[in-house]
């Protein structure tokens, strides 16, 4: 295969594994996680919009939405209520870099049930809010918890599933990011029109929160992480129980021990990671996560009812088209599920890139052509239902490419001494860009109109010829030979040296 792509035995090892019931529970349970950060993504977006909330904690944009002179694209401005939706994300940055330690100290699961608890305060207090101040500090633990949660449930999923079908059961916690953003659109729609409404949409944010702590309590924590750290009966446990009675685990429990040991020699330290030896892994524990929000998909989320309105749709219309977004995303997710082990990575990279790219372009074109180079010009109904549709074909794109693969290949690639600080940098790398790029999004929808589509299509572009020229093909490779995949690669060969291994 060109530039990055080649075939490895991905049962070289002989523990390829089988799926058992028992896993598919414990992964359905773990990837659950992914409904909290889901529910605040859609959750955010929708409140925004609710004249209600307006009026209690911004009403300086009700007043601006009845002004004649403000552009279509302006409606929004405000760096108060892009701060509302931010805060979370730089919470969650700080909270993902601290989850390295916790998630080394006190395994996968319990750092989940961290985080759940986290966010289970943050959900109370956002639904009770009466102020800014306690509105910023529900979302700051609302952070907290999507930066333990995020860290450690991809990691869990790829250390949990067997290795031919990780890419599938690690998509599991996209798949629940994006049930959680359809739910949470859906609680929107039926609410926007009470008083009360957003404080129930922003409340009921407690509950998937409850549903992911208590359903961590019922699960083992992985083989790797509880070899990691000295409990080898209860690595020996879980993995029977992951695997099926039947399976004689033996074999490949002396194999997690053995690369275990290994990776204690050198005991971990989150500097070792820059060393150079694992350059390959740091590049991708950065660029992977960068690029998958300079891909526009948490800006088109975060503000789809807003953009809606923007351009011409009612506010319940807008809510509407944010469910069908939503939908459409879901649906994806499902397709990349299937096909993900079959295909490959870099094929899903590839593709999904190509469609994002031409409906980013597409919608920019639109925008120009029909409300003006300032945006001064009503759109019809049928233009922006032709918006809807090009917005819905870009998140069908992202949804079976760019959105399950950024959490499956940091989780993967990784030996295990170095998983826990990889993720963290991997995790708090998104946060920071959903940040920056949340915060000054509305702005720049403002001052550059329809281009900012064009930025975002231009983005798109480079990390798709990246990806082309930069990442191997890791499906069906266990987690322990990973190192084989670099050393083969046209140009990260040249800083890979293979682990030496106590026979």
């Amino acid at each position: 295969m060109a530039a990055g792509g080649f075939a490895i035995d991905a049962s070289a090892n002989g523990f390829d594994g089988r799926i058992t019931f028992s896993v598919v529970i414990t992964c359905i349970v773990a990837a659950s996680g992914g409904l909290i950060f889901g529910y605040d993504i859609g959750i955010s977006e929708g409140v925004t919009t609710m004249r209600p909330f307006l009026e209690k904690f911004f009403p300086a944009i009700l007043r601006k939405a009845a002004s004649a002179e403000t552009n279509v694209y302006c409606v929004y401005d405000s760096q108060v209520l892009t701060l509302f939706t931010s805060s979370l994300y730089l919470a969650g940055l700080l909270s993902s870099l601290l989850a390295s330690r916790v998630t080394t100290a006190l395994g996968r699961r319990n750092t989940m049930i961290l985080g759940g608890c986290i966010f289970f305060a943050g959900g109370v207090i956002n639904g009770s809010a009466e102020n800014i101040v306690m509105l910023i500090l529900g979302r700051i633990l609302l952070g907290f918890g999507v930066g333990f949660t995020n860290q450690a449930t991809p990691v869990y999923l790829s250390e949990i599933a067997p290795p031919k079908w990780r890419g599938a059961f690690n998509t599991g916690f996209q798949f629940f990011i994006g049930v959680g953003v359809v739910a949470a659109n859906l609680i929107n729609y039926f609410t926007a029109n009470h008083s009360w409404g957003w404080r129930l949409s922003l409340g009921l944010a407690a509950v998937p929160a409850a549903f992911m702590t208590i359903g961590a309590f019922l699960i083992p924590d992985t083989p790797s992480s509880l070899v990691e750290r000295g409990k080898i009966d209860h690595a020996r446990q879980a993995l029977q129980k992951v695997r099926g009675h039947t399976t004689n685990v033996g074999p490949e429990l002396e194999e997690l021990i053995r690369f275990s040991k290994t990776d204690m020699m050198d005991q971990e330290r989150f500097v070792t990671i820059f060393e150079r030896q694992y350059r390959p892994q740091l590049v991708m524990a950065f660029a992977v996560p960068l690029s998958q929000q300079l891909t526009g998909i948490n800006i088109v989320a975060f503000y789809a009812p807003n953009l809606f309105q923007s351009v011409g749709f009612g506010n319940r219309s807008a809510l509407l088209s944010a469910v069908i977004l939503g939908l459409v995303n879901l649906g994806s997710i499902l397709v990349s599920a299937s096909i993900v082990d079959r295909f490959g990575r870099r094929f899903l990279f590839i593709a999904g890139g190509i469609q994002m790219l031409l409906c980013m372009t597409a919608v920019a074109v639109v925008l120009a052509l029909v409300s003006g180079v300032e945006g001064t010009e009503s759109i019809s109904k049928g233009n922006t239902i032709l918006i809807l549709v090009l917005l819905c074909f870009y998140a069908a794109g992202f949804g079976w490419s760019w959105g399950p693969l950024c959490w499956l290949i940091p989780s993967e690639i990784f030996p295990l001494k170095i998983r826990s600080p990889g993720q963290s940098i991997a995790v708090a790398v998104q946060l920071l860009t959903v940040f920056v790029l949340s915060q000054t999004f509305l702005r720049m929808l403002c001052h550059f109109k329809f281009g900012t589509f064009l930025f975002y299509a231009a983005w798109i572009a480079l990390i798709t010829i990246f990806i082309i020229l930069f990442m191997p093909e890791t499906k069906g490779i266990p987690l322990d030979s990973m190192y084989i995949i670099w050393g083969k690669h046209w140009y990260w060969r040249r800083f890979v040296v293979e682990p030496q291994v106590d026979q």
